[in-house]
């Protein structure tokens, strides 16, 4: 078993029910590993095969329906299809959704990567750049007490809109939590009761290792506060 998969597990026994996915940002294909093969409207797309159990990877073309999953992995469109991001965008100002003074404030992956492998983190044949970690606020919120008690928590607020900035968030800052946004949730079915975490892969291990611990303290102060309120409740 990778060390991955060994904190994947460890997350799951610890935590409960979550679906998480590696990433990895790569200059080769992994051996082995087929091309995605067909078109997506989104890049966060990928997010919900892989956590549907598929593996494979893509090109940077694989994007180019996404301008704005594009623009925050580093992706140029190509030119004549260089304009769809600016009408994205002045579609979601127009809206009131979006101020363009934020715009360049949205966090984005250094380059462009030549190679994105998804895959569910059990099954990855590599180890990941970011795992992209799906739950219940109350599953997701221990997660976050792990990566705070391993030292691998962002000083980043909740992010929201665009989800997919919160990946090279988690790379350059550390493990944060996203509330995701409206593409995304009609992209990957998120439920309205669903958020994301998303944990550097380098600090995938110390994240997994604390969430026993973290579990454990919550079940001993969930006991403290049911008992507290009942005798001060009058």
């Amino acid at each position: 078993m990778t060390s991955w998969a060994h904190a994947g597990t460890q997350l799951r026994d610890a935590l409960g029910d979550l679906r998480p996915v590696a990433v990895s940002y790569l200059d080769a294909p992994p051996p082995g590993v087929e091309k995605f093969s067909g078109t997506v409207p989104s890049g966060c797309t990928f997010w919900r095969l892989a956590a549907e159990g598929r593996a494979f990877y893509t090109v940077p073309s694989d994007f180019y329906n996404c301008p704005v999953g594009s623009y925050t992995h580093a992706i140029d469109l190509p030119a004549e299809r260089a304009g769809e991001l600016e009408q994205v965008l002045g579609l979601m100002i127009g809206a009131g959704y979006l101020k363009m003074e934020e715009v360049p404030s949205i966090p984005r992956l250094p380059r462009a990567p030549a190679i994105t492998y998804f895959a569910p983190l059990d099954a990855a044949v590599v180890a990941p750049d970011v795992v992209i970690v799906t739950g219940k606020p109350g599953a997701l919120m221990r997660l976050q007490e792990a990566a705070i008690r391993a030292g691998a928590a962002a000083p980043l607020p909740l992010l929201g809109r665009p989800t997919c900035m919160a990946l090279p968030a988690a790379i350059a800052h550390g493990t944060v939590m996203s509330s995701g946004c409206i593409g995304n949730r009609v992209y990957t079915n998120l439920g309205d009761d669903e958020l994301y975490v998303m944990v550097p892969g380098a600090r995938l291990d110390a994240v997994a290792e604390a969430a026993a611990t973290i579990a454990s303290a919550n079940d001993a102060l969930r006991a403290y506060h049911t008992e507290r309120r009942e005798s001060l409740t009058k």
